[in-house]
């Protein structure tokens, strides 16, 4: 832009705004011309995360949207959305990463357990705080 400003005439003031503005971009703001199958606009984005629900209630039977979805929506929209760009082979699978795997499965556990005592805790209120209770004695107590 900078060196056609001479060519701008009467709009250089605009291209000199211009310029000035997206310099202070963020570099990571427009990784979607950097990344192959990225959708390019949020419409495209809406899209793809509503065609990933339109399926899943297909799959499921399910009128809303799966819980799983809220859970492991992570790991399987990325799945979803890379099955549907190219076939997935055995030898793909195979030459994952094992300490990658463990550590999202890790993540994805942790996520379901917070959930499952945030449910416990809404039933339950009294025996969850009961359990609490009895968690932090035994962190008190002298071994």
């Amino acid at each position: 832009m900078r060196r056609h400003r001479k060519a701008a005439g009467e709009r250089a003031k605009g291209v000199d705004h211009f310029v000035k503005v997206s310099r202070r971009y963020w570099p990571g703001l427009f990784a979607c011309y950097d990344t192959p199958d990225l959708p390019r606009t949020n419409n495209d984005l809406e899209q793809a995360f509503g065609s990933h629900r339109y399926h899943e209630r297909r799959a499921t039977g399910r009128k809303g949207a799966s819980p799983a979805l809220v859970l492991r929506g992570s790991a399987r929209l990325v799945a979803g959305l890379a099955t549907r760009r190219q076939k997935v082979t055995a030898a793909d699978l195979a030459g994952a990463n094992p300490a990658q795997w463990k550590q999202l499965r890790a993540a994805l556990e942790e996520r379901r357990q917070r959930r499952a005592e945030r449910k416990r805790f809404r039933r339950d209120l009294q025996g969850y705080l009961k359990d609490l209770e009895i968690k932090l004695n035994q962190l008190s107590l002298p071994a």
